[in-house]
């Protein structure tokens, strides 16, 4: 009996569809408040910002600016939002 066979007899392969399955459903509930608060009129106001950073600095060949501040104001402004709605809630 090859290796294969046993595999298939024995039903690992399924085992692990099944694990494969359940991992998928799960969802991180911070990732959905994050989600929801980059979606707030600040977080796309900052997170456009950060777009037009990137872009402006992708286009040059060489240049000493980078993105770390527009990248900082966007994560404090949804990670404020996210502490509003998540601890707020919980009250």
């Amino acid at each position: 009996m090859g290796f294969e066979e046993k595999m298939v007899l024995t039903g690992e392969p399924e085992d692990e569809e099944e694990e494969d399955e359940e991992e998928e459903d799960m969802v991180d509930p911070l990732e959905v408040v994050r989600d929801k608060c980059a979606q707030a009129e600040h977080c796309v106001h900052a997170r456009a910002k950060l777009e037009d950073c990137e872009s402006r600095v992708g286009s040059k060949s060489e240049t000493r600016e980078d993105c770390t501040e527009e990248l900082f104001d966007f994560l404090h402004a949804r990670d404020h939002c996210v502490a509003h709605k998540v601890f707020h809630s919980v009250k």
